[in-house]
């Protein structure tokens, strides 16, 4: 079986640890049960890597689409005794981008499509539980499952709301070369942050839903954060750089999730807007146009 999963941008400036949007930009996983390989902990495995993190990710049971497979295996009351894993990936690592969210959904619905009948044992909304609990919130887990534009959080268990996005929205990736750590940055995050900051935030992260809906005009104003993203200055400050200058300019641009990508919303992959941008990439740096994907993870 093979899964396709997408690229996905949390936050999106206020919207912290909430807020989603899928990317068309897409893993591909293809998974093969077995019976004759290596043998790894009285396991037969093979796993191989193309594309972002080739010759970097653990190739035995500790890559991250292979714990995400066999615990929905587990879930599912069938661990095969070989297993085979080809990941060809076009997600870039550390990124700010959902690469690990990507390869959770897609290790655990790859999984399912491995079992006959496994729709019925796992159902959606157990493994969306089950992705968020492995990632350890479910932000960027949301829109890789589900596609499109996504509200997601924590109350008594994980949940996620899909919502609608103007068709005209697009974006622009600017990725740069070295990466961040998501826990280097979380690490940088205060304890507490002023009243005001935090009032001003809920009111941008509520203008944003509205603007990505059906008022793309308001995105820049909505895109403005007061929660995180300054306080991440020093372990990327070429891109709060470069998110000041687009900014400056009047276009929406915020990190992409804990970045240190930099997303900027356009108008269309093909426009002229979107143009333009491309042209502002940094020396160096890896620029991609993307429409939202609203498809979420697929079985081909």
């Amino acid at each position: 079986m093979t899964v396709t999963v997408p690229a996905t941008s949390a936050n999106l400036g206020p919207g912290y640890d909430s807020l989603g949007l899928a990317l068309d930009l897409r893993d591909e996983l293809t998974g093969e049960v077995i019976s004759t390989s290596s043998t790894t902990g009285g396991r037969t495995l093979e796993v191989t890597v193309e594309g972002a993190g080739e010759g970097t990710v653990p190739l035995d049971e500790s890559h991250l689409v292979v714990r995400s497979m066999r615990a929905a295996f587990e879930i599912i009351g069938k661990q095969p005794a070989g297993l085979r894993l080809h990941c060809h990936n076009r997600i870039p690592h550390a990124r700010g981008m959902g690469s690990s969210s990507a390869a959770i959904v897609g290790g655990l619905v790859l999984a399912r499509a491995l079992v006959a009948g496994g729709e019925l044992i796992l159902d959606d909304d157990t493994l969306f539980q089950k992705a968020a609990e492995i990632e350890g919130h479910p932000d960027n887990v949301a829109p890789a499952f589900h596609g499109g534009f996504t509200i997601a959080g924590d109350d008594d268990g994980f949940f996620a709301v899909r919502t609608a996005v103007d068709p005209r929205v697009s974006v622009v990736v600017f990725v740069p070369a070295t990466g961040v750590e998501t826990k280097t940055a979380r690490g940088l995050l205060p304890e507490t942050v002023p009243h005001s900051d935090a009032a001003a935030d809920a009111g941008r992260t509520a203008l944003l839903v509205a603007a990505l809906s059906d008022a793309p005009e308001h995105l820049h104003r909505a895109t403005r954060d007061f929660l995180h993203q300054e306080y991440r200055r020093p372990a990327m400050p070429e891109s709060l750089a470069l998110v000041d200058e687009l900014r400056a300019d009047g276009i929406a641009a915020i990190v992409s999730g804990a970045g240190p990508t930099v997303l900027a919303f356009s108008s269309g992959v093909e426009s002229a807007e979107t143009t333009k941008l491309t042209a502002r990439c940094p020396e160096g740096w890896a620029c991609h146009a993307l429409s939202v994907d609203m498809d979420g993870v697929r079985i081909l």
